[in-house]
């Protein structure tokens, strides 16, 4: 498992390298091989730390993926939300309306995760319930770190291609 890992990242990070062109990607817009990738890497990450056995991964994934999902669109339509206000000149109603929603697309989310975790609860037990959380937010930080590094690269290879070109107009 930890060979497919391996495999799996660099593929991962070879393939954001390709995709990362724009440095701000809204996520609707990036490359769907990418997404795809990163959504395999996902359900390979979990599992492993999870200990999913077959009959547990069968049962799970699919409640898993309708949870995802729908956090997903909540997230998505509170980011919507914040571009929709006026970012130059916010009248304090817009901005207490982003609050009042903030906070009731926070506790959506949570109503969210409460009927999800009682449905999860049936098929993986207490214990792979806690470390789902963790490996939630370890896998995030793990696709943080890659896309950094190759950020960091990236302009690595820019500034080396400038002086590059410096030194030639000089000679």
């Amino acid at each position: 498992m930890k060979k497919i890992l391996i495999i799996a990242f660099y593929l991962l990070s070879v393939s954001i390298a390709f995709g990362q062109d724009q440095v701000e990607v809204e996520p609707a817009m990036q490359d769907p091989k990418a997404q795809e990738k990163i959504k395999n890497l996902r359900i390979a990450y979990i599992s492993d730390k999870l200990g999913l056995t077959s009959e547990q991964a069968e049962k799970f994934w699919p409640v898993y993926r309708g949870f995802s999902d729908e956090r997903k669109l909540l997230r998505l339509e509170y980011a919507k939300s914040r571009r929709e206000l006026n970012a130059q000149n916010p009248t304090p109603e817009d901005q207490e309306k982003q609050v009042i929603l903030g906070l009731e697309i926070k506790q959506r989310e949570l109503d969210l995760e409460k009927d999800y975790s009682g449905r999860l609860m049936k098929i993986i037990t207490a214990q792979q319930m806690l470390n789902l959380r963790k490996a939630e937010g370890d896998f995030q930080r793990m696709i943080l770190q890659q896309v950094q590094q190759r950020r960091m690269m990236q302009q690595r290879n820019e500034n080396i291609r400038e002086r590059n070109q410096q030194l030639q107009k000089k000679n």
